[in-house]
Formats: structure tokens, sequence, C-alpha cells
């Protein structure tokens, strides 16, 4: 979070101006993903999931004039393919 400084990390602002990426994971495998902020009850319960892992979380958000974002890395629409019982 680039020190939890006032200005937005770089990954995240690249992540904005184009949102597809690739990631890889542990063990190696990739994903081709596509990136969104979280909003509304669906970041609330992201955050949670988050502090539960770093007791300190909300205190180096606080360091941070604007809201922290939380950012959801989703597989790419395209490479779905059909939901089920479409034709």
């Amino acid at each position: 979070m680039k020190g939890w400084g006032a200005a937005e990390p770089a990954w995240w602002l690249n992540l904005q101006a184009e949102p597809h990426a690739n990631v890889e994971l542990a063990g190696g495998a990739r994903r081709q993903v596509v990136a969104r902020r979280a909003a509304g009850p669906e970041r609330e319960r992201l955050w949670q999931r988050r502090r539960e892992l770093d007791e300190n979380l909300d205190g180096y958000a606080a360091r941070r004039r604007r809201e922290t974002a939380v950012v959801v890395l989703e597989p790419r629409a395209e490479l779905r393919g059909p939901a089920p019982g479409s034709a």
C-alpha cells in the first residue's frame, strides 16, 4: 500500500487504467483476471476478513485521507465459458 501513505499505490492506479491482468498464484498457476473495486456490503465483508488476518489494519488505514480500496480479482468473463443451462 505504498507505506499506507496518501497516494494510491501504482499497482492500483495501473489496474484502474487497465483492469485486465494476469496473476500468478501460489504454486505457479497463472490466471487471467479483471480487477474491480469492492463496494458496500462486499467491501465491508472483505475488509473484515482482512482485519482477521491483521489486527493493525484499521490503524494503517487511518494514515490515509481517503478510504482504502479493496480490490477484487475475478476470472475474465470471456474465459469462464457459457453460464450453466444457457444454450
